[in-house]
């Protein structure tokens, strides 16, 4: 006989742990609503989801980290400045931050993903992550979600230098373009799928081009785009 199938376990529901990982206080029904994955709001009749705490979460954590990098490297230019935020704000590191705080054991998935596996999709753990800052903001204010999330991601900001200058492609690609008068790079993104498996394929696009000139596939648009853009820039450099 085979083994028999190890079901998902459920969300943790000791939220204190979860406050006591993160360093600052949340709103119960605001922590709540952001560990809610729009997979589980389905399931569960349509009730609210994370993705507008999402979208709050990551326009406060990019002026965060865009004043620390601003303070932190005085002669960097502003396109390295670019990078070293984004090698910093994108879906690996931030997922890699959220497991430090154990924030996938807390997420609320519906049956498919969780049977996916998806509390270690880097795609999930990174949106509830901004998600978690934006519920963090609207209790507490900028200062108190600034001190959380430089306590989260300190280890990330380390090394920002050296990982910005291999890490974000679609700055890249940007600068390549222009140098080369390509014209404006716009991306076209397509998904497929169901939400516990959802599959993003982004093309990339110059405007003195027909063709694509690259293509990426990943859990994730901005994923799928920073792939895209990376064979975008192996193409100019071909």
């Amino acid at each position: 006989m085979g083994r028999a199938k190890r079901l998902p376990l459920p969300p943790r529901t000791d939220l204190d742990g979860l406050i006591e990982a993160w360093g600052e206080q949340v709103d119960r029904e605001l922590l709540e609503r952001a560990l809610t994955h729009r997979s589980y709001a389905n399931e569960a009749g349509g009730i609210a989801n994370n993705e507008r705490l999402e979208f709050l979460g990551d326009a406060v954590l990019s002026i965060v980290i865009a004043d620390r990098l601003f303070h932190d490297h005085p002669d960097s230019a502003e396109s390295e400045l670019s990078r070293m935020r984004a090698a910093t704000v994108s879906q690996e590191p931030l997922a890699r931050a959220a497991r430090r705080i154990d924030l996938g054991s807390f997420i609320r998935l519906g049956k498919g993903e969780s049977a996916s596996g998806g509390r270690e999709k880097d795609s999930i753990l990174s949106d509830t992550f901004e998600a978690l800052i934006g519920a963090t903001y609207l209790t507490r204010g900028l200062e108190p979600t600034r001190r959380a999330i430089l306590r989260s991601v300190d280890f990330l900001l380390v090394r920002a230098s050296s990982r910005g200058a291999h890490h974000d492609w679609k700055t890249i690609l940007v600068e390549k373009a222009k140098e080369r008068a390509l014209g404006e790079v716009t991306y076209r993104v397509e998904g497929e799928g169901p939400d516990h498996c959802r599959v993003f394929t982004a093309r990339v696009y110059v405007s003195s081009r027909k063709e694509p000139i690259g293509q990426g596939v990943a859990s994730s648009k901005k994923h799928a785009e920073n792939s895209a853009a990376e064979e975008g820039v192996r193409f100019l450099e071909g």
